[in-house]
């Protein structure tokens, strides 16, 4: 078997009906904080476009923040709200457009100065509207659709998280009354975009302060959280994993990404050190470089369906060429990434 008809399922086209693509390459979400008081310069723009130009099929940019005092204590993180801010975002879309790309934005609240166990009723609804708003803002500018960064212990995430999520009203308790605040957030994004307009979910189970975290523990789990997420309006789920090739449950070979398509019929995204041959601590607990050609198992398994497409991070942000290069088979010039690569947009 040839090199080109190994990799052939990584560049399959995708016909979805509301987010098409040219291939099954996401570029995943990594914040830069290279966006000074939240504004996205040229530099960003030029960043995102050189994805697009080498082959990326959708770019997921880094999180972008919602109009909330308590959304981000980061200043370099870029907004999504402001005219400076909302401006910079029209260059970056219209950059990779005119490359031939798709791009969406994760929206965000990082929920770093609050508590979801402080916050009201009339708390919870400000932000809910706030979320609603940069929705709005991303299908104003042009944005191919949006996603909702709910993983990795971030505001969403510690709505569903029973160890973040004391609350004994209705966004508190069993896990469908955990899942309320997400479900409100889906839905008012959802009537501020209209139907047409896609919508992806990035969660997790594992969370930045506990890598053995999980909001189920058994397929059935995972089945009642995801119902009212899809029934408010997710188009796609982003499943976020440390290493795609981990089972997710004992019994089966299936990941994150395949317990979600199987039980939910939506499409997946799965993630986890694609292209790398370490996870994403080692390279600095260990301070070594990572080669970026691993794929070992992942063709197999885009092949048999188990998810839709394969969202890259570390690898594509040392080498924006890197999707050409694998298929085309350059991998003897593929960069392999280093944590000094996080110090400058390339």
């Amino acid at each position: 078997m040839t090199h080109s008809q190994t990799v052939q399922a990584l560049f399959k086209p995708w016909a979805h009906a509301k987010l098409p693509l040219p291939n099954r390459v996401v570029m995943a979400p990594m914040t830069r904080q290279c966006s000074p008081d939240g504004v996205p310069g040229a530099d960003v723009a030029a960043y995102y476009r050189r994805r697009a130009e080498n082959g990326v099929g959708l770019i997921v940019t880094e999180g972008t923040i919602i109009r909330h005092p308590d959304a981000s204590n980061q200043p370099n993180v870029p907004h999504m709200y402001g005219e400076a801010a909302l401006n910079g975002w029209a260059n970056v879309v219209a950059a990779v457009h005119d490359a031939g790309g798709r791009i969406i934005p994760q929206i965000w609240h990082i929920g770093t100065r609050g508590h979801v166990n402080d916050y009201s009723e009339s708390d919870i609804a400000a932000i809910v509207d706030a979320f609603a708003q940069a929705a709005l803002e991303a299908k104003r500018l042009g944005f191919d659709g949006m996603e909702l960064h709910g993983a990795h212990g971030y505001l969403i995430d510690q709505f569903f998280w029973e160890k973040t999520n004391s609350r004994t009203d209705s966004y508190g308790g069993d896990m469908l009354k955990r899942t309320r605040f997400a479900v409100d957030v889906i839905e008012a994004c959802r009537r501020a975009v209209g139907p047409e307009f896609p919508i992806v979910l990035r969660f997790s189970q594992w969370k930045a302060s506990d890598y053995g975290a999980k909001l189920a523990a058994t397929p059935a789990q995972l089945e009642q959280f995801l119902a009212p997420l899809v029934q408010a309006g997710v188009d796609i789920f982003h499943c976020s994993t440390r290493r795609f090739w981990e089972p997710e449950f004992e019994g089966s070979n299936l990941n994150l990404a395949g317990w979600t398509k199987q039980l939910t019929g939506l499409p997946t995204i799965t993630v986890g050190s694609v292209g790398l041959d370490s996870d994403f601590m080692s390279f600095f607990t260990e301070g070594k470089a990572a080669g970026n050609d691993k794929l070992d198992g992942l063709i197999e398994r885009l092949e048999r369906d188990e998810f839709d497409l394969v969202s890259v991070g570390r690898a594509l942000l040392v080498d924006p060429a890197w999707a050409d290069k694998i298929r085309e088979n350059r991998t003897d010039e593929l960069i392999s990434f280093t944590p000094e690569a996080l110090k400058t947009l390339y």
